[in-house]
C-alpha cells in the first residue's frame, strides 16, 4: 500500500506546475505590457502635444510608485496570500493603461501611467507572484522554480512589443493601449492558483518563528541585506534607462524604423533562457555570486554597444545579451532574501529590497528623457549604466548569505 506522502507527491508536484504557469502568466501580462511603454513616448508627444520629459516623467513615475507600493503588496500577500493581491492590481494596471488611452493632457497621462499602473504592477509582478512560487517549493528547489516562473514570464515581452508595434502601425497608440487594458485584466482570476502558503511549507520554513518586527530589524541591521539592496538600484537604473530609451537612442543614430521593436522583443525573447539560466545557477552556487558577475556582464555589454558602431548586427547583439542577463537578478535576489530570512515575511523584506531597484528606475527613466532635453544625447546616461552595474558587482560579492537562526537582540549580533 502506498505511503501517504508517496500518494500526495504527484498532486503536490501538479500543483507546484499550475503555481509556476499562473505565476509566469501573470508576469508575462505585467511586465510585457510595461515592456512596449518606450514604444509609446514619439506617437504621445506627436498625438498629444506634450514634451517628451514630461511622458518620460510619467514612466518614472510609475517605477518609484511601483517601488513605495511593493512593500505593502508583500505584506498584504504575506497576510492574505496573492488572490485578492493581482485581482487589485490587474483592475488598477488596466484603468491606468485606459487613462493613458484617453488622456486629455498631462495631467491624467500622468496619473494614469504614473500613479494607477504603477499600483497595479506591484501587485501583479516580482515581489507577489515570486513569493508565492518561492512558498510553493522546497528551500533546495526554490531558486530554479522561481527562475522558470521569471523565464515564462518573459513571453509577453516577447509577444508583447511585436504585437503593440503592430497595433500602433495600423490602428493607433488609443486601441493599443486598450487592448493591452484588456489582456492585464483577463490576468485578474490567476489569482486564485497562486493560492495561499501551505501548512507544511510553513512549517518547514525557519523563518516563521520571528515576528514582522523582529524580521525587519534583522534585515535593517544585517550587512547583507543593506549590500543586496543598495545594489538592487542599479539593477533598475540600468534596465528601466535601456527599455524606456532605447527606441528614441537608435532613432538619432538613425537606425532602421522597426529595430527598436525588434531589439525589445529579443530582449524579452532572451531574457527567458536567462532567467531560467540564473535560477539554475542560483541553486548550484551561491547566489550573491551570480549576481556579480551578472552585472559584471551587463556593464561589459553596455560599454561596448556604446562605444562600437551601431549596426543593425550590432544592435540585435546587445539586445540578446542584455536579455540573458535582463530579469535573472530578480529570482536570485528573491531567493537570497529567503535563504537569510525565511519565506513567511519574503514578501515584504523583498518589497523593501525592491524599493531601492525602483528608485533606480525612476531616476534611469526621467534622467534619461531630462539629459536628452538639455543635452541631445544619451551619453552621459549610457556612462552612467555602465558604472553603476560595476558598482552593483562589487557590493555583491562580499554579502553574507548564511541564514538568520534567531531574532537579533542587543547582545545577540547579526551576520555582517
Amino acid at each position: 500500500m502506498p505511503s501517504a506522502s508517496s500518494s500526495a507527491s504527484p498532486f503536490a508536484s501538479r500543483r507546484i506546475y499550475l503555481v509556476v504557469a499562473a505565476g509566469a502568466a501573470v508576469m508575462s501580462m505585467a511586465l510585457g505590457a510595461r515592456q512596449t511603454f518606450g514604444l509609446f513616448i514619439s506617437p504621445l508627444s506627436y498625438d498629444y502635444g506634450l514634451p517628451v520629459t514630461l511622458i518620460a516623467f510619467a514612466i518614472a513615475l510609475h517605477n518609484l510608485v511601483w517601488g513605495f507600493a511593493q512593500p505593502l503588496a508583500g505584506a498584504a500577500t504575506d497576510r492574505y496570500g496573492p488572490a485578492p493581491v493581482v485581482a487589485f492590481g490587474a483592475v488598477a494596471y488596466a484603468a491606468g493603461l485606459a487613462m493613458t488611452a484617453l488622456a486629455p493632457n498631462g495631467v491624467v497621462l500622468v496619473l494614469g501611467m504614473g500613479v494607477f499602473i504603477g499600483i497595479g504592477i506591484s501587485c501583479t509582478s516580482f515581489g507577489v507572484v515570486l513569493t508565492a512560487v518561492g512558498r510553493s517549493v522546497a528551500p533546495e528547489k526554490r531558486s530554479m522554480a522561481m527562475g522558470l516562473a521569471s523565464a515564462g514570464g518573459s513571453l509577453g515581452q516577447v509577444l508583447m512589443v511585436p504585437l503593440v508595434q503592430g497595433m500602433r502601425s495600423m490602428s493607433g497608440i488609443t486601441v493599443a493601449l486598450l487592448v493591452l487594458a484588456l489582456l492585464v485584466l483577463a490576468v485578474a482570476p490567476l489569482g486564485l492558483v497562486l493560492g495561499r502558503p501551505s501548512r507544511a511549507a510553513a512549517a518547514a520554513d525557519p523563518g516563521l518563528n520571528f515576528s514582522l518586527k523582529e524580521v525587519v530589524l534583522q534585515a535593517c541591521r544585517h550587512r547583507g541585506y543593506r549590500l543586496l539592496t543598495i545594489g538592487f538600484f542599479a539593477c533598475g537604473f540600468q534596465l528601466a534607462f535601456i527599455a524606456t530609451h532605447l527606441p528614441g537612442y537608435l532613432e538619432l543614430c538613425h537606425m532602421p524604423m522597426g529595430l527598436a521593436a525588434t531589439a525589445l522583443a529579443l530582449i524579452g525573447l532572451f531574457n527567458m533562457a536567462g532567467s531560467w539560466t540564473c535560477g539554475w545557477l542560483g541553486g548550484r552556487f551561491r547566489q550573491h555570486h551570480v549576481l556579480g558577475w551578472l552585472y559584471l556582464v551587463r556593464s561589459a555589454a553596455i560599454g561596448l554597444f556604446f562605444v562600437l558602431p551601431k549596426t543593425p548586427f550590432s544592435v540585435a547583439a546587445f539586445a540578446a545579451v542584455m536579455g540573458l542577463a535582463w530579469l535573472g537578478t530578480v529570482p536570485l535576489t528573491t531567493g537570497l532574501v529567503a535563504r537569510i530570512f525565511g519565506t513567511r515575511h519574503m514578501g515584504t523584506l523583498f518589497g523593501v529590497c525592491f524599493l531601492s531597484h525602483q528608485l533606480g528606475s525612476f531616476l534611469g527613466v526621467w534622467l534619461g528623457g531630462l539629459v536628452l532635453d538639455l543635452t541631445g544625447s544619451y551619453s552621459l546616461l549610457w556612462g552612467a549604466t555602465f558604472a553603476a552595474g560595476v558598482l552593483a558587482a562589487v557590493l555583491h560579492f562580499p554579502i553574507d548569505d548564511r541564514s538568520v537562526e534567531r531574532p537579533s537582540t542587543p547582545d545577540s549580533p547579526v551576520h555582517a
